[in-house]
């Protein structure tokens, strides 16, 4: 199957899984957010497929500012929704890659240091993991 994504396609997906990390960055309790990025953003540059293409593209479209986690989360966790949606409609195949690439890239972060991730990185994965199955349990689909 072919996909065909769009510039702005493209801007989701590269929001999604950076915004991803950028979450887990910023519930790192223990200080130390600069470790947990460098992991999740070196496992999203790991990825292959359409989605590791997409994602290596140097762009500085990617727009993850905001004042609060809460600002951050408002625009990330909807586009990790979007993201599943658009590639689950084009190729079933590349939304389960993306699905995969962003929760290694989620797990790298919440393991950055040593020992089991926080209480508050525990529960920004569950958060963004919702947010991937979101689309799946409206469209009645599933992923593994």
């Amino acid at each position: 199957m072919s996909v065909t994504l769009t510039d702005q396609d493209k801007l989701t997906l590269r929001t999604a899984a950076y915004g991803a990390v950028t979450l887990m960055a910023a519930a790192d309790a223990a200080g130390r957010p600069h470790k947990a990025a460098t992991g999740g953003s070196l496992a999203l540059h790991s990825a292959t497929g359409l989605v590791g293409h997409v994602l290596a593209e140097k762009s500085r479209d990617v727009e993850l500012k905001g004042r609060s986690v809460a600002a951050l989360a408002d625009h990330v966790l909807p586009a990790l929704t979007a993201a599943m949606s658009l590639l689950r409609r084009q190729d079933p195949a590349e939304a389960d890659n993306f699905r995969g690439t962003v929760l290694v890239a989620v797990e790298t972060a919440a393991r950055a240091h040593r020992g089991e991730p926080s209480p508050t990185m525990a529960d920004m994965a569950r958060k963004i993991t919702a947010a991937l199955d979101a689309d799946a349990s409206v469209s009645g689909t599933t992923s593994p």
